[in-house]
């Protein structure tokens, strides 16, 4: 596709990503992503575990998700709140020492062996990423020119889906144990009194890659801790003369409207992940290490995808983009459900790749023109990740209800029409801001 800017846009997507004074920091903040992204797809790999361990249903398993993304809800604006006063260094510090807290309440989670424990250690961790990414988001996107924030953050979060691959690939390797019993492996067990045996060393298959994480998050706290940031972006907000409100910030259309596709986008993000191995199981009869590599391409499609995404960015504007990548993935979503199989796990395969740039590209051009608001407008739309924790349960409610893997993925498949609403709305408002100028 051969793409012609006006010479106005041509200067503006083209301008330098970072300075060079910034790079230590940006590639210290980088980091995070790649941290936040273990626990997020670590989560797909618990949903398969925990109907083995706890033999529970896909619904009761999805509240893993609903845990975890209540936790980014409930803790986005008090995280907002206290970097307001003390800054983006505050909300690094608080994050990380949540997550580490979280993470290893896994162990006495295992040992009591209940459910309800683990689901409230999620919450935890969730609680510390909050903080993370309400303030990694926008301290990234301010790290340079406003007019190269969206490309600066898709390389920022390209850090996220290595993470995200490292996490399912611990989940697949040290988590999931390739013993899938049948009923009379069961019954056998049951009869000499040895299954709760069983169902306990699995669910205790969880706690190693956990405690790992929770020391690998306490030696990047002290990193954090040791390290200056710039001085404008570490300084409270309550120091500035002006420091905006809800208020102003509510009659920004295109915020609204980030806000909103953000809930549909991480739902459809974390849907199509956290039901793509229950999909193989289904269609494909692959057992659960196999369906495990596969959600492992995907991801590392997702990786792709972020670095294609920042290049094209140089060329095409991430609102023109995003909007094309939504029509990619309502076709490839449609193939899924129309024809559950092969042909429609590689479909859902591939729409990692194309919803790769559409968190950071909503996150960026959501926060823009927000001035002394961006630390609150950038927590309101972490909060929209709550849509993870809503949508989720219902893929899991429709398969339930009508039997059928396929027709779940039907909710991604809406979100990702509203998605393209919001970017082809974006690409009007910002026409409108450059006719105002």
């Amino acid at each position: 596709m051969n793409v012609t800017p006006s010479p106005v846009k041509d200067r503006d997507l083209d301008v330098a990503l970072l300075a060079p004074a910034t790079l230590i920091p940006f590639l210290l903040i980088a980091t995070l992503f790649f941290l936040w992204g273990i626990p997020n797809n670590l989560n797909d790999v618990l949903i398969r575990q925990f109907m083995k361990s706890f033999v529970m249903t896909r619904l009761q398993a999805g509240l893993v998700q609903s845990a975890f993304y209540m936790g980014y809800f409930l803790l986005a604006m008090p995280a907002a709140l206290v970097m307001r006063r003390f800054g983006y260094k505050s909300g690094f510090l608080i994050g990380l020492g949540l997550y580490s807290v979280g993470a290893f309440l896994f162990w006495p989670a295992a040992l009591a062996n209940r459910y309800a424990y683990f689901l409230a250690a999620l919450f935890v961790i969730a609680s510390g990423l909050s903080f993370l990414e309400t303030a990694s988001n926008p301290f990234i996107a301010q790290l340079g020119d406003p007019r190269s924030a969206a490309r600066r953050l898709n390389m920022a979060q390209a850090f996220n889906p290595l993470g995200a691959i490292t996490g399912v690939l611990i989940g697949t390797i040290f988590i999931f144990s390739g013993v899938n019993l049948d009923a009379s492996q069961v019954a056998a067990l049951k009869a000499r009194h040895a299954y709760g045996a069983y169902l306990h060393v699995e669910t205790m298959r969880v706690t190693g890659p956990y405690l790992a994480l929770g020391v690998a998050t306490l030696a990047m706290l002290a990193l954090i801790a040791a390290t200056r940031f710039p001085e404008s972006l570490t300084r409270s907000e309550a120091m500035e003369e002006h420091s905006g409100n809800l208020g102003s910030l509510l009659r920004h259309p295109g915020f609204l409207l980030a806000v909103a596709a953000q809930f549909a986008y991480v739902g459809a993000q974390v849907g199509t992940w956290s039901y793509f191995i229950p999909y193989v199981l289904s269609y494909t009869h692959d057992q659960d290490k196999a369906a495990g590599f596969l959600l492992t391409t995907s991801l590392i499609a997702f990786l792709v995808g972020r670095f294609v995404s920042a290049w094209l960015m140089r060329f095409v504007h991430p609102s023109r983009l995003m909007a094309l990548y939504c029509i990619a993935n309502l076709f490839l979503v449609l193939v899924g459900v129309a024809f559950p199989g092969w042909l429609g796990v590689w479909s859902l395969l591939l729409t990692s790749f194309f919803m790769s740039l559409m968190y950071p590209t909503i996150f960026a051009q959501g926060i823009r023109g927000l001035g002394a608001n961006t630390k609150l407008g950038g927590s309101m739309i972490v909060m929209a990740i709550v849509g993870g924790a809503v949508l989720t349960p219902l893929m899991g409610l429709i398969t339930e209800r009508t039997g059928s893997q396929a027709l779940a993925y039907l909710v991604p498949l809406a979100a990702y029409i509203f998605i393209a609403f919001y970017a082809f709305m974006d690409l009007r408002i910002g026409a409108a801001g450059d006719l105002q100028e």
